[in-house]
């Protein structure tokens, strides 16, 4: 495995700015600061493409979050998932799967979108840099 020193540098920047992040207030901001540099970093955007993609961006998370919540008023850590009923679990199931399908829904919308303003490539490499920044993050937070 050959180790690249840049890249041991940035993963050990990114850690102290993640920990930092989470030992202030305001976590999702500052998460979501560190996403946006983290994905800067990973896809190279050139300045024209970064002004037109981040709104969209943003966007896209919005409405992703506007359907998670939308969910988790309904179903949450204080739902009883042991249902009484098998139509209680049905009506759960259907729900999970509707909030399923509304994030695929916005995904491809998006994704349509973003490959009007990035060559495909990029959006290929916002979604690896999505799931890259998920693992950093997961790894930082088992660490901790």
């Amino acid at each position: 495995m050959k180790f690249n020193f840049k890249h041991i540098i940035y993963t050990f920047v990114l850690m102290f700015a993640i920990n930092s992040a989470f030992a202030q207030g305001d976590k999702k901001d500052k998460i979501d600061a560190l996403r946006m540099a983290f994905i800067n970093k990973k896809v190279n955007f050139m300045p024209s493409e970064s002004q037109a993609f981040w709104p969209l961006y943003n966007e896209m998370n919005d409405k992703l979050e506007a359907v998670r919540k939308t969910f988790s008023s309904q179903y949450n850590s204080k739902t009883n998932y042991d249902f009484a009923t098998d139509k209680e679990a049905e009506a759960y199931l259907a729900a999970e799967l509707n909030k399923k399908q509304k994030e695929f829904e916005i995904y491809k919308e998006y994704y349509d979108k973003f490959k009007k303003i990035l060559p495909v490539k990029k959006v290929s490499a916002v979604r690896r840099a999505e799931d890259d920044f998920k693992k950093e993050l997961i790894k930082i937070v088992k660490e901790n």
